[in-house]
């Protein structure tokens, strides 16, 4: 059995809100396991409404935020074994895209010299001649280059350009996995289809997978492998993109697809489920089960378990929208 790259068991975060004494516990991300193959790239999209949990799971897997629960393991190498982390490895082996593109260069310095800090300070390139001809490769795989990227500051390029750019620095390291944090959301909409197009040809050229967090849905489809949709912290539904989106088995799933019919549209806030209270997150029945037209007394006395569809897909729900 191939060995997985990115394996979540169980994971949850818990952040206090308020004081100490008179704070209250927010579960942001509740017992979500999910992996990703280590045989062959894949685009995994993590779904959902703002403040389901989808940062808050990114930034654990990146390391910023550790567990409270669970294990989270790449490679086959828990977390939590001090032993066996390797800070510079890591860096090699897991990239970030963030959301804000203008926000990850310093309007101080010229965007090559992230470029050039990241080939030389990691050890990918041995000398700045050598850095150079990398940094032309992989600026070119994302339809840039360094004639045009050098010497110039993060003003003088568009929100896709420079998105394009924190692509290409993350590609340097030749990573196993990107982690790309709603990257299309601070991008005019006729730019979006071109970056998520990249992520598309990125996987097979350079072997690398993919966790694409974001609520624009209908990227998602297009782009996606694997979707995973996230609820007040909880996963409701996995599975491969097109199942999940033209089939949806949960009903939060289907008032989602319902919402996003076309390129770019994401939740407005008359789209946004309305009240989001810390309760919702703190019930420990089916989390959707106040607002779903389908509950039953059972939805609301105890949690989902999960039900399997068929080999590749799941869904947390008494009450499947499709046949178990």
């Amino acid at each position: 059995m191939a060995e997985k790259l990115l394996e979540i068991k169980n994971v949850s975060k818990i952040f206090r809100i308020g004081g100490m004494l008179s704070g209250k516990k927010l579960t942001a991300v509740d017992g979500i396991s999910l992996e990703v193959d280590g045989e062959k790239p894949v685009i995994l999209s993590v779904v959902g409404e703002s403040g389901c949990g989808k940062s808050t799971l990114c930034k654990m897997i990146l390391r910023l935020y550790q567990a409270d629960e669970g294990e989270i393991c790449l490679s086959g190498n828990s977390y939590a074994n001090k032993k066996k982390y390797d800070p510079m490895q890591f860096r090699l082996d897991v990239q970030p895209i963030f959301q804000n593109p203008y926000e990850a260069f310093s309007a101080r310095k010229p965007v090559d010299t992230y470029l050039f800090n990241t080939a030389l300070r990691l050890g990918i390139a041995k000398t700045r001649d050598e850095a150079e001809k990398l940094i032309e490769e992989t600026l070119q795989s994302v339809g840039m280059s360094l004639a045009v990227v050098k010497g110039k500051y993060p003003a003088q390029f568009s929100g896709g350009e420079l998105q394009r750019i924190s692509i290409a620095r993350a590609l340097i390291t030749r990573p196993k996995l990107i982690i790309a944090d709603e990257p299309v959301a601070a991008i005019d909409a006729s730019m979006k289809m071109n970056i998520v197009n990249l992520f598309k040809e990125l996987k097979d050229k350079y072997n690398v997978s993919f966790i694409y967090i974001t609520h624009d849905l209908s990227t998602a489809y297009y782009v996606s492998d694997y979707i995973a949709t996230l609820y007040r912290g909880c996963l409701i539904e996995y599975g491969e993109a097109m199942d999940i989106m033209d089939n949806p088995a949960h009903p939060y799933t289907e008032l989602l697809m319902n919402a996003v019919p076309r390129v770019g549209d994401k939740w407005s806030e008359e789209l946004i489920l309305p009240d989001t209270e810390e309760k919702e997150y703190s019930i420990s029945y089916c989390k959707f089960a106040p607002r779903c037209p389908y509950a039953t007394d059972e939805c609301r006395n105890k949690k989902p378990e999960m039900t399997l569809i068929n080999d590749n897909r799941k869904v947390f729900c008494f009450h499947p929208l499709l046949g178990s």
